[in-house]
């Protein structure tokens, strides 16, 4: 669900950021949970007022979020380099303020102010937000795994290992990869959810790999060893004598992650240039009554 920074602190947009601190001060003088201990509803609306802060304070948060690049968790709306964003986190465990270091305000200091260095000390340390993204992965690197280089729009670079077998819909969680934590608390996570590109030749049913292979006339009528390529790479297939098309031939431990099959459905493909030979051969064969089974 979506919630406006602004109406967390009860701030206009064009609020300076003196007014935003002061904003900040009282919420925070009313709602701290050393004021209104075991109050549930404070406490949530003390965490999203924290959360505001922390993203208002800074001015190249809020300049983002102005532009509408992040949202009010701090989650891009426009990631690039392959991402896309994804839903915003659930619950509200802290925005992290990446720009710390340039910002005007400092909640140890807030706290220190309000409620004494002792007892601020603790409660200021809060985890970073958990950022949400999707991945593109082709399919061959969802079958194999593989490791992939990405880069944050921020700027910061993070190899990403994907492990044999994933799935459209899967979330890698990558652990201290999000946001940075306020005063010195974890940084939150990495949320990637995953897309599986199709492939041109592959089709995944459950661990099994399935695909259909073109054979010739007299591949089928002889029989043939022929290559065909697998995710690992081409190997060697044995086509039987009388072979027809729809017939499926199983290379065992070749699906995915080395438990599922391949599967190869044969289709049988004439020449499709005219054969005179060929028609003449037809045209004599001792099996030419034959008639196949029709629907």
């Amino acid at each position: 669900m979506t919630w406006d920074p602004y109406a967390a602190l009860g701030v206009s947009r064009s609020a300076s950021a003196d007014d935003i601190r002061r904003a900040y001060r009282a919420l925070a003088k009313e709602l701290h949970p050393d004021v209104r201990p075991n109050d549930r509803a404070a406490e949530e609306r003390f965490k999203r007022a924290t959360a505001a802060f922390n993203l208002l304070s800074d001015s190249d948060s809020k300049a983002r979020f102005d532009r509408g690049e992040i949202d009010a968790e701090g989650h891009e709306r426009n990631a690039g380099y392959g991402f896309r964003p994804g839903g915003a986190a659930r619950g509200y465990s802290g925005q992290a303020n990446t720009g710390a270091a340039e910002s005007a305000f400092d909640l140890g200091d807030i706290f220190s102010d309000l409620f004494g260095s002792s007892q601020s000390r603790g409660f200021a340390r809060m985890r970073g937000r958990d950022i949400r993204f999707t991945l593109d992965v082709e399919f061959l690197d969802a079958v194999n795994g593989a490791r992939r280089r990405v880069q944050f729009s921020e700027g910061r670079a993070l190899d990403v290992a994907i492990p044999p077998g994933v799935e459209s819909g899967q979330v890698l969680r990558l652990k201290g990869q999000g946001g940075a934590g306020v005063q010195g608390g974890p940084s939150g996570d990495a949320l990637v959810e995953l897309t599986v590109r199709t492939h041109p030749v592959f089709r995944r049913e459950g661990d099994d790999i399935h695909m259909d292979l073109p054979i010739s006339l007299t591949e089928a009528v002889e029989g043939a060893k022929v290559q065909v390529p697998t995710p690992a790479g081409p190997v060697s297939l044995t086509v039987p004598p009388g072979a027809n098309t729809n017939m499926s031939l199983r290379l065992r431990g070749k699906g995915v992650g080395g438990s599922g099959d391949q599967i190869v459905r044969l289709l049988l493909m004439l020449p499709e240039a005219a054969d005179e030979e060929l028609k003449r051969f037809v045209r004599d064969w001792s099996g030419r009554a034959y008639v196949p089974n029709r629907p």
